[in-house]
């Protein structure tokens, strides 16, 4: 039995933090009921690449093990759905705008009023007070106001965003960890509570090491491209047949690199001793790198520098990490037949418990798959189902 089995979550949120979390919970065996608006739904499932109409990559990637139903929130029946089904849950998600929420009658103090065992999450861009609490939070948006974006790229080149959406990946993991957290206290104290996390307060976190540095200088970091103001020789270079990464992290590992490297004759120069020293005079100890790491192919220097520990690897695509032995024996990547999209791959949770083998569960739903069910699960004849169907409140 997976460790959540027994746990009802409603998910109200869309596009990537909210149902990331909601997926991480549904992997570790929760049931979840996704709810969507009538029409698209989930506005990530018309963003394209389309495995299938309505399955969206970014869709695809976030909403396993969930069970969708459509309902219009903004109907008095709609409301009373939802809050029905809150009362026999343990976790509800939300991701609206500030005041969204209370507005349709899904915010905390609405909720627990008639089910004090509730623990209510609330998922927003700039928090929920403050005076940006109304602006709308995209991850890269967060990546502009955080000062992340300032910071990545390469030295007087363009602003860059990260691809990955860092931001909206880790909000949604402290949500998920902020939930388990709550679930846990529960245990203790029979009640529920709430959970808030922010994308702006996700950024400001990852901004620790980078803000105490600040701090210590008093003036705005240089973009360090691929490197780290604090370490040299510390970032990518160019093999004789492409690039590759080097981490030389501290001075044992230096010494180790100098020896493979041919740099013997510089490892105790003044210059580049210790790793101040080779911070201090960057542009030359990377000249001295950049010369002997030009000297033999990628494949010489992974296998050489890894075979005495100094960390490196070869800059990989996407195709790269795939075909790896190291990642197919991860287990990470898991297939399973989609019943509309067919066979269809996945990245699975980055957790094992107990050894046991990734696996699917449940295949992203599709628009409302499950209205039916779930309403039927509350209790809901037939001639109601179909009547709220008719009249639009549900789908």
């Amino acid at each position: 039995m997976k460790p959540l089995a027994g746990i009802k979550v409603l998910d109200f949120s869309k596009v990537l933090a909210g149902p990331l979390c909601a997926q991480y919970l549904g992997d570790l065996g929760a049931d979840i009921i996704k709810v969507e608006p009538v029409g698209l739904g989930d506005e990530t499932r018309g963003w394209p690449p389309f495995r299938a109409a309505g399955l969206g990559t970014v869709f695809l990637s976030a909403n396993r093990n969930k069970r969708s139903i459509a309902i219009d929130l903004k109907t008095d029946d709609g409301r009373r759905i939802v809050q029905d089904i809150a009362k026999r849950s343990d976790v509800v998600i939300e991701s609206f705008g500030t005041g969204v929420a209370e507005r349709l009658g899904i915010d905390a103090a609405t909720l627990r009023a008639s089910n004090d065992r509730l623990i209510h999450c609330s998922i927003s861009g700039f928090g929920r007070s403050g005076p940006l609490k109304n602006s709308p939070g995209y991850d890269v948006i967060l990546q502009a106001f955080s000062g992340v974006m300032a910071l990545t790229g390469d030295e007087g080149g363009g602003y860059v965003r990260s691809p990955i959406s860092p931001i909206d990946q880790m909000t949604g993991s402290h949500a998920f960890s902020g939930i388990l957290a709550s679930l846990i206290e529960r245990q203790k104290t029979g009640k529920g509570g709430t959970v808030r996390v922010s994308l702006l307060e996700t950024a400001i976190g990852l901004l620790g090491y980078n803000l105490q540095t600040f701090w210590e200088r008093g003036v705005q970091p240089p973009k360090c491209g691929s490197s780290h103001e604090s370490l040299c020789p510390y970032q990518a270079f160019e093999a004789s047949d492409g690039p590759i990464m080097i981490g030389v992290a501290n001075d044992n590992l230096w010494r180790k690199f100098c020896k493979v490297a041919g740099l013997e004759a510089i490892v105790d120069d003044p210059k580049f001793r210790s790793n101040a020293d080779r911070v201090a005079h960057r542009a030359e100890t990377l000249d001295h790198v950049q010369a002997a790491l030009a000297r033999w192919p990628v494949a010489h220097w992974d296998s050489e520098l890894t075979k005495i520990g100094v960390p490196c690897s070869p800059i990989n695509s996407l195709a790269q990490l795939l075909d790896h032995p190291h990642t197919k024996s991860t287990g990470m990547i898991v297939e399973y037949e989609h019943p509309v999209a067919g066979p269809t791959k996945g990245v699975g949770q980055p957790i094992l418990f107990n050894e046991d083998a990734r696996s699917v569960g449940l295949p992203p739903p599709m628009h409302g798959q499950h209205t039916d069910e779930v309403l039927t699960e509350m209790g809901l004849l037939r001639e109601r189902i179909d009547a709220l169907r008719r009249s639009k409140i549900v789908a």
